[in-house]
């Protein structure tokens, strides 16, 4: 809660419950509690978090069995009393309910910031029960019964600042810091408030601090904006305006391929007012800002329940993906493989007498003893003389009886040969027409794959045939390994998928027992009771809660306690 929130709230709170008796007081936990109070013609229910939320509610809450010491101490002086005063301390997150008048008076004093606190007082603020013992350091305050609680040390409302104090504000900010951030502890409107009036003013909405900000022209336009905020707050003074609460819009991902994914909306933020950062997100419409403010909160627990089963769909069919995407890869690689075999076969086979000349050589000189070492000299002194045997060789390998060679496709002209043909086919169509059969010969020589060079392994105990043999018979293996692994694939996928659908339907169910729980459990509202787990149970495909005895006993016990006369 904002203190534009809180200053609604109670707006709304003042016109429809001042004059109201409380009928009762329960603790829903330890720290929500629940007001009811009544009047001849109509009743209402207040809610109080600690630290969180006031509004009124329409939804049945869970009430502890037994009553809290707070509740019960609540009960002995709010009971039958009139409430008289619904206010807001200062512009501090702190509400005083008061009930009954003069020295008859008690206040119930609720604070909605850190971790909150409700305190319950006598008319001259005597604390007679806190929820929460503590003490204030830094004005050396006890919060404790029997002490008086400090009223006077809430927050004042501060003027609006000048254009000088402005100034000062933000040349003395951190550069690059955003400006609501600066604004939003000096000022009570809060951040969502600044935003809008910011963007309003014609600003960006996360505008930061710099240079272009601190010139006059612009002051100026912040200072408007902040005369906007004084505005709004003043509207709230009598609020009697809608409630919005802003959704998020998710994703729900769907197994079936031709099933379009699902939209999910969950409750982001609630607003008095609809502000401008939010024009273009989807969001619901109340009558008042009391309804959407227990909206929210009462769907809040349902959509948690809705957002974790999201997640773990996601997960699973994130790992049913990363399957697929395993798969394709594997098969892409296999795929890559046979294809670099089958080039590299095709290169020695185009190369035959240069790989067999090279083999030769290298073999020669291994026989006649030849330290590996002159081999690398004497290979690197036939390059340099640019030896096309030599220069083709371009690694030794003799620890595995490899040698490493760079061939390429002796058929394909080279780009820079492409390049001085193309210059030498210009020349020709100047100096005469009759070059256009050179053209269309070089156009044909240019349709096959320009050469890219591929250093392959070559077995110095193999011929350049029997090399070329090897990586096709590798070529034909990896074929076959392709063919196995795509049937694997297929059975692995399918079971993949089947395991994914196993658990988006557990995890479908687990939701919808959790709701129910929520529902017939917690809430209670179709079941009076919370024991229905002792009977046999489930939840039906229409979402039904069926139950059934587990033995003659709790057959009649169902009977006599759900089933009406004729059924």
């Amino acid at each position: 809660f904002s203190t534009v929130d809180i200053r609604a709230v109670l707006a709304e709170l003042r016109q429809s419950l001042l004059g109201m008796r409380v009928n009762n007081v329960y603790d829903v936990d330890n720290k929500t509690y629940l007001i009811r109070l009544q009047k001849p013609e109509c009743k209402a229910t207040l809610l109080l978090e600690s630290g969180i939320r006031i509004h009124l509610t329409e939804f049945e809450w869970p009430k502890n069995m037994m009553p809290s010491s707070f509740a019960m101490k609540c009960r002995k002086h709010l009971r039958t009393r009139r409430l008289v005063s619904v206010r807001q301390l200062g512009v501090d997150r702190i509400v005083d309910l008061q009930f009954g008048s003069e020295q008859a008076a008690y206040h119930l004093i609720l604070e909605l910031y850190d971790r909150g606190n409700v305190v319950l007082t006598d008319h001259e603020y005597l604390i007679l029960n806190i929820l929460r013992f503590r003490t204030d350091g830094a004005d050396d305050v006890r919060f404790a019964v029997r002490e008086r609680y400090p009223v006077e040390s809430a927050k004042a409302a501060v003027p609006l600042p000048t254009l000088d104090r402005l100034t000062e504000i933000i040349s003395n900010a951190p550069k690059g810091e955003q400006l609501k951030r600066v604004l939003n502890p000096l000022l009570p409107y809060g951040a969502t408030l600044i935003e809008h009036c910011l963007i309003e003013a014609g600003f960006s909405g996360a505008v930061k601090i710099d240079q272009h900000l601190e010139n006059k022209e612009n002051l100026e336009k912040v200072l408007s904006a902040l005369e906007k905020a004084e505005e709004y707050m003043a509207l709230t003074d009598n609020f009697s305006g809608k409630g919005y609460v802003i959704q998020k819009r998710e994703k729900k991902p769907s197994l079936e391929p031709d099933k379009p994914a699902e939209d999910i909306y969950t409750y982001e933020e609630f607003h008095p007012f609809l502000f401008s950062q939010h024009s273009k997100c989807p969001y619901l419409e109340f009558d008042s800002f009391n309804k959407a403010t227990d909206e929210f909160y009462s769907k809040l627990e349902g959509q948690k329940i809705d957002l974790k089963a999201l997640q773990q769909e996601k997960q699973a069919l994130k790992k049913l993906e990363n399957v697929r995407r395993d798969h394709e890869h594997r098969l892409e690689a296999l795929q890559q493989a046979q294809e670099a075999d089958k080039l590299k076969g095709e290169l020695i086979e185009m190369n035959l007498e240069v790989v067999d000349r090279a083999i030769q050589v290298v073999r020669s000189a291994l026989a006649n003893q030849i330290d590996w070492s002159e081999i690398g000299a004497i290979v690197k002194e036939a390059q340099a003389q640019g030896d096309p045997v030599a220069t083709a060789i371009k690694e030794l390998k003799l620890q595995t009886n490899h040698i490493t060679m760079l061939l390429r496709n002796p058929y394909v002209l080279s780009e820079e040969e492409e390049e001085e043909d193309d210059a030498d086919v210009e020349k020709e169509e100047t100096e005469e027409p009759k070059g256009k059969k050179k053209k269309n010969k070089i156009k044909q020589l240019k349709k096959p794959q320009k050469n890219k060079p591929l250093l392959i392994d070559v077995d110095l105990n193999l011929s350049a045939y029997a090399n070329a043999k090897k990586y096709y018979d590798h070529k034909r293996h990896a074929a076959k390994k392709t063919q196995k692994t795509v049937e694997a694939a297929e059975k692995a996928f399918k079971s993949a998928e089947k395991k994914t659908k196993q658990t988006l339907r557990e995890v479908q169910t687990v939701t919808t027992i959790q709701k129910a729980r929520k529902v017939y459990w917690q809430v209670q509202l179709l079941c009076p009771s919370p024991m229905f787990e002792k009977f046999l149970w489930f939840i039906s495909s229409e979402n039904y809660l069926v139950i059934a005895g587990r033995d003659q006993q709790q057959n009649e016990l169902i009977v006599k306690r759900y089933l009406k006369p004729g059924e």
